[in-house]
């Protein structure tokens, strides 16, 4: 090797974590933290290149003689995910991507940033063959490294570095790297003429009534981090803090402009965790949109909590281009829902949803069974919610003690069975392990999970709704997605037994 040159990479791995659904019905996102660390980088002089593999279509072989041909000083694995609960699922393709890479040249020197990483680390190094791995954002940290390794600092001044010091046969845990205070400044991800842009496509849901246009496609952000602590989400593993950083609203409309103008983009994802929190912040950057000449073009979705959204602000939302709005309602059951730190109650949710649909805003229902105090009858509860409450679309979960979560450190402490593999925490996979409840098995919760996905979609008032509101093309898709039933170890080790048992 004798050049400067780093590679970032966005590693793939979709067949194992969505099974078939990942062929037409997922997305295909722009990789945020990639463009983030990529344009902190060429900020700082540093000659990269950006390989997304998802996006490009790329096994881990193929990518692997990619990178190697490419003669790389530094590869740069980047394991975020899409969403926070999505960082451990991506360390199937990451890990694989690495071993491929090592196959055929095995000096490659490689870091591996992410979620699941910076929650752990030392496990993370131990069951990987990167080289290096991160605790932390991974901007400065990969800056660093490639710092040392032109020669201009030394390895064990690398901040949020985590390796084996060969010598010693030990774990080095250097100094943690801070996290970025300007957003715009060093967190601006503006990289896009670097991606494949023409490859990414948006879901299926947020383009009903005109499916064909999921592309264009791009996710921005706007804000990092999350104030709140639901004991099931992992999106402050990176950060080491509760706190909620913001960029400028005028910088998220220049996006927007930018993305529109040069790449004719109208349809866009708001990655935050939480858009619809702070008042000034996101009414600024809606006010920004709505004036924009375009505006009534755009088709965004963003998430929000039933205890953030107020109905004097929503037709704003709607002027912005905003026409989904993804809410956390998690469980149909109060005292459920109170476990999981969402004080809300029944009433408000009936009353929030009502008011974002009477707004001309679809609604995007997240739910969640298999939360600790769950059993039967709740998670029915939930089902039952859902069905009166009639989002335009739903996701359910499994509830997963995902690293870097309170659950996690829960079930660790409790001596909860957790998933042996890192797709085994992919809600989608076939080797999927949800958490058991304090009433129930994790094959229960499953098997609940699945059935309730198919009553919701297979049932006749909801598709009515939505040939009623979308077309036809947009029920006759919903019915077609509802034939696919996933496979299950669980419930396949569940009829295994129950066959043996009968012929015993």
């Amino acid at each position: 090797m004798n050049n400067n040159r780093v590679l970032v990479v966005n590693p793939g791995g979709r067949e194992k974590i969505y099974q078939s659904l990942g062929n037409n019905l997922t997305a295909i996102e722009p990789p945020l933290w990639t463009r983030l660390i990529a344009g902190y980088l060429l900020d700082r002089e540093v000659p990269i290149s950006i390989l997304d593999t998802e996006a490009e279509g790329m096994g881990a072989i193929r990518a692997a003689e990619h990178i190697v041909d490419g003669d790389f000083s530094l590869v740069i694995m980047v394991a975020f995910g899409h969403q926070p609960s999505a960082s451990t699922q991506t360390m199937v393709g990451a890990s694989a991507l690495i071993d491929e890479i090592k196959l055929r040249s095995p000096n490659v020197p490689i870091l591996l940033v992410g979620g699941h990483v910076s929650a752990l680390p030392t496990e993370t190094l131990e069951k990987t063959q990167a080289d290096y791995v991160c605790q932390g954002e991974g901007t400065i940290t990969s800056y660093e490294l490639w710092s040392y390794h032109i020669g201009q600092m030394p390895l064990n001044e690398v901040r949020g570095l985590v390796y084996v010091d060969s010598q010693r046969c030990e774990i080095v845990y250097n100094e943690k790297a801070p996290i970025s205070e300007d957003l715009d400044k060093d967190l601006h991800g503006n990289v896009w003429h670097m991606l494949p842009m023409e490859n990414y496509r948006a879901h299926n849901w947020q383009c009903f009534g005109d499916l064909d246009s999921r592309q264009p496609y791009a996710s921005i952000y706007t804000t990092l981090g999350c104030p709140f602590k639901c004991v099931f989400c992992c999106i402050n593993a990176p950060f080491d803090t509760n706190r909620y950083r913001t960029r400028s609203p005028d910088s998220v409309i220049a996006e927007v402009e930018h993305l529109y103008t040069n790449y004719g983009i109208k349809t866009f994802k708001i990655i935050d965790e939480m858009f619809v929190l702070k008042t000034r912040h996101y009414t600024a950057i809606c006010k920004g949109l709505a004036a924009l000449p375009f505006a009534d073009e755009l088709n965004i979705w963003a998430y929000a909590r039933v205890d953030t959204v107020r109905d004097n602000q929503l037709p704003l939302l709607r002027k912005a281009g905003i026409r989904w709005l993804a809410l956390g309602i998690e469980s149909g059951s109060e005292v459920v829902r109170d476990g999981a730190d969402k004080s809300f109650s029944q009433d408000d949710i009936r009353s929030i949803v009502r008011s974002i649909q009477n707004a001309d805003i679809n609604v995007m229902g997240n739910f969640i069974f298999g939360l600790p105090d769950d059993d039967s009858t709740a998670m029915q509860q939930t089902l039952d919610l859902a069905i009166e409450l009639q989002c335009e679309f739903i996701n359910f979960y499994s509830a997963m003690a995902y690293p870097g979560s309170p659950l996690y450190v829960q079930a660790k402490r409790q001596g909860w069975t957790l998933p042996e593999t890192w797709s085994g925490f992919s809600q989608h996979s076939y080797d999927c392990l949800p958490l058991p409840t304090n009433h129930i098995s994790a094959t229960d919760v499953l098997a609940f999970r699945d059935d309730a996905f198919h009553a919701y979609f297979e049932n006749e008032e909801y598709l009515t709704f939505i040939k009623r509101k979308f077309g036809s093309e947009t029920s006759e898709h919903i019915e077609e997605m509802a034939k696919t039933r996933l496979s299950r170890k669980l419930i396949d080790d569940r009829k295994s037994r129950i066959s043996t048992k009968d012929i015993s």
